[in-house]
């Protein structure tokens, strides 16, 4: 299984990068991580509703082109579905089974996803109820692939 983290945004802290470095080393024995990473816009807090919808656009048309056509994408939202780990874990599979082995993880930033980014997704998916900057979110859903592949094949880390 490929699996590619298609992100708005690139890790600044050396800290992130040590950690997320450190998932995708253990990742490497079960799966293949992808990291795209793309510019993002500046978007402070005076922005109007029309050039919040410029800076979605434009970060939207750059994480588009980091999906291939056989990728399947699944957004991460906030507020959606947020299953379990044991539920995480029994979605990979079935996607697995369904044939799915190339999926994508769509991270958007400060402002979320465009509505094409989101249109492009077969799946959302949130980690909580609760807001991650665009690096903590990357963190944790790699810790929840690791975890996941844990589950799957009954060994103890998930405990």
């Amino acid at each position: 299984m490929t699996i590619k983290l298609c992100c708005v945004g690139k890790l600044k802290e050396s800290y992130y990068e040590a950690a997320c470095d450190e998932f995708i080393k253990r990742l490497s024995r079960y799966c293949t991580i992808v990291i795209r990473e793309v510019a993002d816009e500046k978007a402070p807090e005076t922005l109007s509703p029309a050039q919040q919808a410029q800076v979605l656009d434009r970060e939207g048309q750059r994480l588009l082109a980091t999906l291939d056509e056989r990728d399947w994408a699944i957004a991460l939202v906030l507020g959606k579905d947020s299953p379990t780990s044991e539920q995480f874990a029994q979605r990979l599979t079935q996607l697995e089974e369904q044939g799915r082995n190339q999926l994508a993880f769509v991270i958007g930033g400060s402002l979320g996803l465009s509505p094409k980014a989101l249109a492009r997704c077969q799946g959302q998916l949130s980690l909580s109820n609760l807001t991650f900057p665009h690096r903590v979110a990357r963190l944790i859903l790699l810790e929840q692939f690791y975890r996941a592949q844990k589950i799957r094949r009954g060994e103890t880390y998930h405990k």
